[in-house]
């Protein structure tokens, strides 16, 4: 995304088997081409997650609808540091993602019950189709996707702590919404 996007399941941004890969990102309406794309969504800084060891707090967009689970991070050239996106799921599931049309790589961190529980640390770009999907096979309620290299820099490990807390109280949303 320059960005991963996830992977169609139950719920609109959760991905599951790789060969539903494209015929599910089709079907939530994820672009297949560049040009289709268009330019790059941006959405407001909604969320934080304040490190506890390095004092520093990774400002967050946090996509909420089906639309803007889909397109992600793509296109975007690199955020910079403590820049991030934070994609939700309610109920926990295993999420898996991919980085088709995305400009550079990603760490991209899961997170369960405010702690990390998996990372993939500098995931690829894909620039073609299949694109390999990335994720742990245990339910997260969160991943967060940052710069690669990010994650290291900033010390976080599977079993960090990962607070993440909105920025205003009541901008949580239930669900993704529809388009």
């Amino acid at each position: 995304m320059t960005l991963s996007r996830p992977q169609p399941s139950t719920s609109p941004s959760a991905w599951r088997v790789p060969l539903g890969l494209v015929l599910g990102a089709l079907a939530l309406g994820a672009p297949r081409t560049l040009a289709e794309a268009g330019p790059p969504q941006v959405l407001p800084l909604e969320a934080e997650w304040c490190l506890e060891d390095t004092g520093g707090c990774i400002q967050l967009e946090v996509p909420r609808t089906q639309r803007q689970y889909s397109l992600g991070l793509m296109q975007r050239p690199p955020l910079g540091p403590l820049r991030g996106m934070w994609f939700r799921f309610d109920p926990p599931e295993p999420a898996r993602f991919w980085m088709h049309q995305t400009i550079s790589p990603l760490d991209m961190i899961f997170v369960r019950e405010g702690r990390v529980i998996a990372i993939e640390a500098a995931a690829q770009p894909c620039p073609r189709l299949p694109c390999r999907s990335y994720g742990p096979q245990e339910p997260a309620d969160g991943v967060v996707e940052i710069d690669a290299g990010e994650a290291a820099r900033l010390g976080v490990v599977v079993g960090s702590p990962a607070p993440i807390r909105w920025l205003r109280r009541g901008s949580a949303p239930s669900a993704p919404a529809p388009d």
